[in-house]
């Protein structure tokens, strides 16, 4: 799909580029209206799909299944590594899979195929229980 650069659509790629991590539509349409742009949920939703389709952004799912949303670095689309406990993402090095598809695709005469792995674990920190953190940061 090709991207129109529309006012809605401007406004909601910039507040994207201003969060830190991954962020759900809600989470965005708040900070748009904070920043005092007026403009719907549902527009946002609609941005983010058209951002999605052309590429323009990276997706993951967190537990419950709400889509989050994060800009594409310019070098192309990334897999990431999402803590399901707080959110936290790293970028993964995954030429393995990327060559996978490939070879999974030419194998089945597909063409401009499309991927979608999602990588969740508990990072460090979150597997640390409350009481020892607590313990833990006493003795710093």
């Amino acid at each position: 799909m090709p991207w129109r650069p529309t006012r809605q659509r401007k406004a909601v790629l910039s507040a994207l580029h201003d969060c830190a991590g991954f962020t759900s539509a809600q989470e965005l349409h708040e900070a748009l209206e904070a920043d005092g742009i007026p403009i719907g949920l549902t527009t946002v939703y609609r941005a983010l799909h058209a951002l999605d389709r052309s590429g323009q952004v990276d997706v993951v799912r967190e537990k419950s299944g709400e889509r989050l949303y994060r800009p594409r670095p310019a070098d192309g689309h990334r897999h990431y590594l999402v803590c399901r406990d707080c959110g936290l993402s790293t970028a993964v090095d995954a030429d393995a899979v990327e060559r996978w598809a490939e070879d999974v695709a030419g194998t089945m005469g597909f063409a401009e195929v499309e991927h979608t792995v999602e990588l969740t674990g508990v990072c460090d920190r979150c597997r640390v229980t409350p009481a020892v953190r607590s313990s833990a940061e006493q003795h710093s």
